[in-house]
């Protein structure tokens, strides 16, 4: 049986998987419906893990090509990584999953695979993961555009996790020691070691996260919050970053970079935000409570301030309506957080009048300074009663043209009294 123009096989086929063997590489009845002209991307780890494109003439689709040792030792890899070897066209692959070349190119490139072309660069698990992204299109349960949404949030999120792995975890654990072994030999034994393990660690991250993003989802009010959710969104941006960039070694912001990151990253979740991501000298983080924003903007603050190593931080913070996409976050309410940032004074934290109202409302802040004054100087003469404790102050500042969002008015949000943050 031959594929259809699609370049796709039926389903039901009861020789499948020997079709996909048989197909060889220069199939020309896939040259002559398209399809094994058509550059499919393809999630190929040579890409990532090998050093180069799997289709050039290297010697890596042969893990018999004498080419050095390098070569061999990024095949092994690879095959070491990915559990199998390379045995599929894209056009093999995707007449073995039953799909179109077409939609196999869109899932693979979502993915953020590099085209290769016609070469056999693809393994048994690559056909396998085809086939059940897009079963889940045929059975209903995606749309195929969610599908494509779901390859690319997963290519992305997974693409800068290998690479910090490699580029920072892997690189420090293959110092060459006194074994007189290459780093390139060290690696291998390493990599064996350490992939089981970090393997099931991912599993059991990726469950935790989709059981708490499950239970924020659920607990929201309605169907349209579960989109459009009303949240504390803030930026917090470490000042003079671009004369910094200039005067500091590569080796010396790298750390610097990293220790911002990782703190922010620490404060946020420890008290109860969620980091929505990371932009080198700025970071973006959300919260579903004013309150719980206040507090990480403020620890931020004051984490930064008593760090000598650090520059001096800005925060801006703003309450409202928010879309999430991907784990991402947009709309006015963002923009207007990080216009706020932009324009803060060094070591303070803004916020706008929706996120100052947000927190008289849940009485962390008092509504009007005015007001709390006079119901302290009452308490303590004795005519009225004990005032509520609030934890936090804000200060009016002064209207401002912002760009794109009109006047607003930012409040300078402090500490209540003067007071330190609680352990």
């Amino acid at each position: 049986m031959t594929a259809d123009d699609s370049g796709a096989a039926p389903r039901d086929m009861d020789t499948e998987d020997d079709a996909v063997r048989d197909v060889p590489v220069d199939d020309p009845s896939g040259a002559e419906n398209g399809s094994a002209t058509h550059n499919a991307g393809v999630n190929s780890s040579a890409t990532t893990h090998g050093g180069g494109n799997p289709g050039a003439d290297n010697g890596a689709g042969d893990p018999g090509a004498d080419n050095g040792d390098e070569n061999n030792i990024a095949v092994r890899l690879e095959q070491l990584i990915l559990g199998a070897d390379r045995r599929y066209t894209p056009f093999q692959a995707a007449r073995g999953a039953g799909v179109s070349m077409d939609l196999a190119a869109r899932f693979w490139r979502a993915m953020g695979f590099a085209d290769i072309g016609q070469v056999k660069a693809l393994t048994e698990a690559d056909v396998l993961a085809l086939r059940r992204l897009s079963g889940l299109v045929e059975a209903g349960l995606l749309s195929e555009a969610m599908a494509i949404q779901v390859a690319r949030s997963t290519g992305q999120t997974t693409a800068r996790l290998a690479d910090w792995q490699i580029d920072s975890f892997l690189e420090g654990l293959t110092e060459p020691q006194d074994s007189g072994l290459t780093r390139t030999e060290i690696t291998y034994p390493l990599v064996e070691l350490l992939l089981p393990e970090l393997e099931e660690f991912l599993v059991y991250v990726w469950r935790r996260q989709l059981a708490a993003a499950t239970g924020r989802v659920v607990r929201a009010q309605d169907d349209a919050e579960m989109v459009d959710r009303r949240l504390a969104v803030g930026f917090a941006d470490l000042v003079g970053f671009t004369r910094l960039t200039r005067r500091l070694e590569e080796e010396e912001l790298g750390e610097l970079v990293e220790a911002f990151e990782t703190t922010c990253s620490d404060l946020v979740a420890a008290h109860g935000g969620r980091l929505i991501k990371t932009l080198g000298d700025e970071v973006l983080f959300s919260a579903d409570d004013a309150g719980i924003a206040a507090e990480i903007g403020l620890r931020l603050i004051e984490t930064m301030t008593n760090d000598e190593t650090m520059p001096e931080l800005r925060v801006g913070i703003a309450f409202g309506t928010v879309t999430t996409r991907m784990g991402d976050v947009f709309g006015t309410t963002v923009n207007l957080a990080s216009r706020l940032t932009s324009i803060a004074p060094k070591d303070t934290v803004l916020v706008d009048e929706a996120f100052a109202e947000e927190l008289g409302r849940i009485g962390d802040a008092p509504v009007s300074e005015a007001d709390a004054a006079a119901a302290e100087k009452a308490a303590a003469e004795g005519t009225g009663a004990p005032p509520p404790s609030y934890r936090f102050a804000l200060q009016p500042m002064w209207q401002r043209p912002v760009r794109g969002l009109g006047v607003v008015e930012p409040w300078m949000l402090s500490r209540r009294n003067g007071q330190g943050a609680n352990d």
